[in-house]
């Protein structure tokens, strides 16, 4: 069914005056951007009037509008909620994002069952257990469990207690004494209760009693000439002492609070989150945001708050934030009503509070900074190498190249190769594997004909198909053309390509990746002129890493077509030899070369090779030769 063109001036009319989501769809139907309105009707009209100030991200995405949607809801809390799940789910292209894949650890401890064990959680749930966190360090959770184990003895299996007890003999965790075997009853469940409350103490934060504990135990031992049980709580010792100096105070309140500021790039945002629970810091994150162009930093605070603590699932019963953030008053409701108590946000001003709002603000720009580096060293080896390679061979610009290798190992299958690199990246979605249809025997110029003809013959009659029906945007990888076409060899490879690209009337720089006795990277043959490389230059280091990939993705792929067929392509072709004897073959000689060179006598050898099909195989691979 044609679908009905969409006016956009009719349809603005048509908005309602009340609060909720609206959705932007390109000419594609891909949905671009998605907002959330107090009043529907002004809002999604101002990315229309000429008279709004709008920044450059937002006048490029409103120049894709091909048509929008919206869906009207009771409230601005429901119209975050939605927002938020709607942008979750597509990922608009004008949105500003937050990357994010981690899942944070909880401690989690099961107050619930008989003999509570404490665990190692992803996700905190409502199960009537304690959990502690979340942290931002999985082996620090693992260490500070099996420490904690340790001290207090505590069971680590998965059994259901009453109804396991006196089942199976104690586990090894009961000989090396670090359980109390709750499993055959040496200890009551009130004792046991005992040590699980010193353990939960431990984790508040309450770290004295058991320093002080030790400390008694291992001067004890010590007295007793039991030095062995005195190192033992020393390292206990050290280790509760280590946790202790890791859970720096930084309150005085003992609340739950995240610390969160941002440093700004062009175009990315380095958001620091500083994790303070019960008063103490147990931890400190960074998240990129993109898509940050033109966004005011209290534009990007609010869509990080809303988009991270959409998916945590702890959230602090307060958030000191860098600054005022858009829509605060809503965002402070969606979090009371999803946390289920109140959470405030506050921006601190003076005092402590304030210094520490400030510490996370230079660690974010620390990170941005480094970042910036590793970009700037990334560019370098990608665009500035492309750069370099492009000066070298005096054209003005190079965005797309392609490499062409051929694999031709003792006369099995030919198989050539094509890998892309675009802006000094590899592309790989755009690889090509060739098996060589008209040649027979090693003759790597003639191949180098084949894969050459073939993929750019492809690509033209693609293209052509293609604009017939003015599809630009399904563009695949063979109507797109190189701006340089790099041959792995010298002046003969070179040559191929050009009297191809004569041939197709086709106009491409091709120049030769030319190696050394030693099998190395020595220059470019371009112009019928070998131009050395300054071998510690990027432009150098990339045709290397280009050269080597192109023979890799060569190799590869014959390895897989001979694993998958070489004993069938050759030793089908002998009379009398099917499955059974070519499997016994193989598995006594290690290769088809083996086979090959082998002697009658070597041949029946072979237990399933009689006299007869001894002399077939020989007389095969002597014809062969001639």
């Amino acid at each position: 069914m044609e679908q009905l063109e969409f006016d956009i001036e009719a349809e603005l009319k048509k908005l309602p005056a009340k609060p909720g989501v609206y959705i932007m769809h390109d000419k594609k139907d891909a949905i671009i951007y998605v907002g959330k309105a107090i009043i529907l009707k002004n809002r999604v009209k101002s990315y229309f009037r000429s008279s709004t100030k709008k920044t450059a991200k937002i006048q490029k995405m409103v120049s894709l509008i091909a048509r929008f949607e919206y869906i009207v809801t009771d409230s601005e809390l429901e119209a975050l909620v939605l927002e938020n799940n709607l942008i979750k789910e597509h990922s608009p292209k004008y949105n500003t994002m937050l990357k994010d894949d981690k899942t944070y650890p909880y401690i989690k401890v099961t107050v619930s069952e008989a003999f509570p064990r404490i665990l190692f959680a992803r996700d905190m749930k409502k199960d009537k257990s304690k959990y502690f966190g979340p942290f931002t360090s999985a082996a620090a959770v693992k260490d500070t469990i099996e420490l904690i184990n340790k001290l207090y003895k505590l069971r680590t299996c998965n059994k259901v207690f009453p109804r396991d007890i006196g089942k199976d003999r104690p586990c090894l965790n009961h000989h090396i004494k670090q359980c109390m075997a709750p499993c055959q009853g040496y200890i009551t469940e009130d004792a046991y209760a005992e040590r699980v409350a010193k353990a939960l103490e431990f984790l508040n934060g309450n770290y004295k009693p058991i320093i002080k504990e030790l400390e008694e135990k291992m001067r004890e031992a010590s007295e007793q000439m039991q030095f062995e049980t005195a190192i033992e709580y020393r390292e206990l010792l050290t280790s509760v002492k280590m946790v202790a100096q890791k859970q720096k105070i930084t309150d005085s309140d003992f609340e739950d609070k995240d610390v969160i500021a941002l440093a700004k790039g062009e175009r990315d945002a380095v958001v620091q989150v500083f994790f303070i629970r019960a008063g103490k810091l147990i931890g400190r994150e960074h998240f990129y945001m993109t898509q940050v162009s033109g966004d005011e930093p209290r534009e990007i605070l609010s869509d990080f708050v809303k988009q991270y603590y959409a998916g945590t699932p702890f959230i602090p019963k307060e958030l000191m934030l860098q600054e005022d953030m858009a829509d605060v008053d809503i965002i402070e409701q969606w979090l009371t009503s999803r946390k289920g108590s109140r959470v405030h946000i506050r921006v601190p001003k003076i005092g402590n509070k304030e210094k520490l709002v400030e510490l996370a603000a230079k660690n974010a720009m620390l990170v941005l900074s480094k970042d910036r580096e590793r970009i700037k060293r990334e560019e370098g080896r990608t665009i500035g190498a492309v750069k370099e390679i492009a000066a070298l061979l005096g054209v003005s610009s190079i965005q797309r190249m392609e490499a062409f290798d051929i694999s031709n190992i003792s006369g099995f299958e030919t198989v050539g190769s094509m890998v892309v690199y675009e802006k000094g990246k590899p592309r790989r979605s755009d690889y090509r594997k060739f098996k060589i249809k008209t040649v027979t025997g090693q003759d790597d110029y003639a191949c180098m004909r084949e894969v050459l003809t073939r993929r750019f013959t492809h690509g033209i009659e693609e293209k052509k198909e293609l604009d017939t029906k003015q599809m630009e945007h399904e563009l695949g990888s063979f109507t797109k053309f190189p701006d340089l076409i790099l041959m792995d060899g010298g002046r003969g490879q070179v040559n191929i390509a050009l009297e191809v690209l004569q041939e197709l009337h086709m106009d491409i720089t091709v120049c030769g990746m030319v190696k050394d006795d030693n099998h190395r990277t020595r220059g470019l043959y371009y112009n019928n002129v070998e131009i050395p490389i300054d071998r510690y230059s990027e432009g150098f280091k990339l045709i290397t890493r280009i050269q080597d990939e192109a023979h890799r993705f060569a190799i590869e792929y014959h390895r897989s077509l001979r694993s998958k067929t070489q004993v069938k392509s050759v030793l089908d072709d002998i009379p009398g030899i099917g499955p059974a004897r070519r499997k016994a073959l193989m598995k006594h000689f290690d290769t088809i070369e083996d086979i090959r060179n082998a002697g009658m006598e070597e041949l029946m050898q072979v237990p399933e090779i009689s006299q007869k099909s001894a002399e077939e195989i020989y007389a095969f691979f002597r014809e062969k030769q001639k």
